[in-house]
């Protein structure tokens, strides 16, 4: 095997190990939303109750993704994805040992600190292991393992309820992260360490990405905030990302109250948008590599794929008036566009920021989605508990994408590296 293909032959395995991380971390997530109306016998819940463990978990993700971040670019991806594995996993497992709202609210906690650093990690890896005209592509398979996890967790969990208590979703959801780590363990080094690769090989792979990966110094965490990159691309995942963690935690319950399913049911039909996400993730990943393998600049590549991806989501605005068939179809539409979106939004830090800084301008644009997540969640519980409806919800998801991709445009004149020093 030449130097040339050996290095993409292990960069594409990697990213399909990343991928495999990021789909637990989405099984481990859609636990408690899909479990819910077995957990309540147990342990009653109001929509605010339940929205508060859906802000307890953005609340501990967004810090941790922030501090996430910061942590890859100190540890290195190798030990830092490691460890926030093995946090999350006996963090997913201790949902089985709840008795109260309290402890519940205690784990979905634990289980934010440990899962705000997978995308940061998963950000860290591509950029180490993928120059530019490949990271999108790279990046979308990595995203897509958002929605192998969502799609699983339906029927998968249904299963589990169908044939033993509720807790051992939790328990087995866990172990499956623990096993994973041995996987990582095994097959993850850098580039420069990694010892499948001759020197050679090494050198070749430098050579090949020395023009993606300016070698100014790192920049401090803090002064990150003086680049209004880094502002536009934080406000911007606030608005996308309200909308997005409202679908991934509230689906099921909406489909549960509002369209009257059973835990069959949503297990036989919740699985359609995630796979319709995954889609997304491939699909806007590929088109802005497209674009960019055509001779176009990444400046327009990202920018159509993004606004494309925005265009459809005002669909959603309509799901509350449809038949629960059309519903599913326009849930779909949307979940295709908010993965697309998501994953050329998750490639701006690579695209615009040197090697060492992209950790932790991805952990903060992360806190801002999950900060997103946690106003937008509760304000949601609230406007259910009292009687307002989903009409309201949908409407202003309807507008959220939208919006963010204007500020992109505002703020993120031309994609391309920054100038450091004439910048701050």
């Amino acid at each position: 095997m030449t130097q040339e293909r050996r290095g993409s032959s292990l960069r594409w395995t990697i990213t399909l190990l990343t991928s495999a991380a990021i789909a637990l971390s989405y099984l481990d997530r859609q636990t408690l939303p899909v479990a819910i109306r077995a957990i309540q016998p147990e342990i009653p819940l109001s929509n605010e109750q339940f929205s508060w463990l859906n802000s307890w978990f953005l609340i501990a993700y967004a810090l941790m993704y922030a501090g996430g971040g910061k942590l890859m670019d100190v540890l290195g991806t190798r030990r830092g994805f490691l460890a926030i594995m093995v946090w999350w996993s006996l963090a997913c497992a201790s949902h089985g040992l709840a008795a109260s709202f309290v402890m519940l609210a205690a784990s979905r906690l634990l289980l934010g600190m440990g899962e705000g650093g997978g995308f940061p990690a998963a950000t860290k890896a591509v950029a180490e292991w993928f120059p530019a005209h490949e990271r999108s592509k790279a990046m979308g398979i990595i995203n897509a393992g958002t929605a192998i996890g969502a799609v699983i967790a339906p029927p998968a969990i249904a299963m589990i309820l169908a044939a033993a208590n509720w807790r051992w979703v939790f328990f087995l959801s866990g172990t499956a992260g623990l096993l994973w780590t041995f996987w990582w363990r095994r097959d993850y080094y850098p580039p420069a360490q990694h010892p499948r690769l001759t020197e050679a090989e090494r050198d070749k792979i430098r050579e090949v990405f020395s023009a993606d990966k300016p070698q100014e110094p790192g920049i401090p965490w803090l002064r990150l905030f003086g680049f209004p990159q880094v502002w536009g691309l934080v406000t911007a995942k606030f608005l996308s990302d309200a909308a997005w963690y409202f679908y991934l935690f509230w689906l099921p319950k909406y489909l549960y109250d509002v369209r009257s399913f059973d835990t069959k049911s949503v297990g036989y039909y919740a699985w359609i948008p995630y796979a319709a996400a995954g889609i997304g993730c491939l699909a806007g990943g590929w088109f802005s590599s497209y674009l960019i393998e055509r001779g176009h600049s990444v400046n327009l590549s990202r920018k159509v794929a993004l606004g494309a991806s925005a265009a459809v989501m005002p669909l959603i605005f309509f799901v509350t008036e449809a038949p629960v068939q059309l519903a599913l179809a326009l849930f779909s539409i949307a979940f295709f566009g908010q993965q697309s979106w998501s994953t050329l939004v998750m490639i701006l830090p690579a695209d615009l920021f040197p090697h060492r800084a992209v950790g932790s301008v991805a952990g903060l644009v992360g806190f801002g989605g999950a900060m997103g997540g946690v106003v937008f969640g509760l304000i949601v519980g609230w406007t259910l508990d009292h009687g307002f409806g989903y009409g309201p919800v949908f409407a202003a998801v309807s507008s959220f994408h939208v919006l963010a991709f204007l500020i992109i445009l505002l703020t993120i004149r031309v994609v391309k590296p920054l100038d450091l020093k004439e910048t701050v």
